[in-house]
């Protein structure tokens, strides 16, 4: 009996330290790190202008879409670039932008993950307020070459606001 508890305390001596520096752990770390810069770029790259950044930040094809709490659809990233110059425009400035409760959660496979938070989207448009509040954000992310990118968002409102 004292040998297999030996053995069992040895067995354990060698496989928690592997267990506590567990690479596929760390990974999925960085990955999730990785995917929140990624959704903050979706909304943040109006600071700068930077539309580099935000075409960086979302599927470049057919599969994009995007849900809004009006009756706007973007079902395609030509969409997306065709809504480019009301954005740039000198009229909208960004004024900030925070994401509350932040949750990624991945699929089985480590290459797409679903996330959710509460969006404050915080700008001007011709000097007038034009801001989304305490906006639910939900949508999808999938691992494309080495990139993690949007591939799905919907926003939305309480009903109860």
């Amino acid at each position: 009996m004292a040998k297999i508890i030996r053995i069992a305390l040895l067995a354990l001596c060698v496989t928690l330290p592997a267990a506590a520096t567990d690479p596929i752990a760390a990974d999925r770390e960085a990955d999730r790190a990785e995917i929140a810069r990624v959704i903050s770029s979706v909304i943040g790259w109006a600071k700068d202008k930077n539309l580099e950044l935000f075409y960086g930040s979302i599927a470049n094809d057919e599969d994009y879409i995007s849900v809004t709490p009006g009756r706007r659809v973007i079902k395609r990233f030509e969409d997306v670039k065709a809504n480019a110059p009301f954005w740039l425009s000198p009229d909208f400035q960004y004024v900030r932008h925070e994401l509350k409760d932040l949750e990624i959660t991945f699929a089985r496979c480590g290459e797409v993950a679903w996330f959710y938070c509460v969006l404050d989207d915080i700008n001007t448009y011709k000097g007038e307020p034009a801001s989304w509040e305490n906006t639910r954000w939900t949508g999808v992310v999938e691992k494309r070459d080495g990139r993690w990118v949007v591939v799905s968002q919907h926003f939305s409102f309480a009903s109860d606001r």
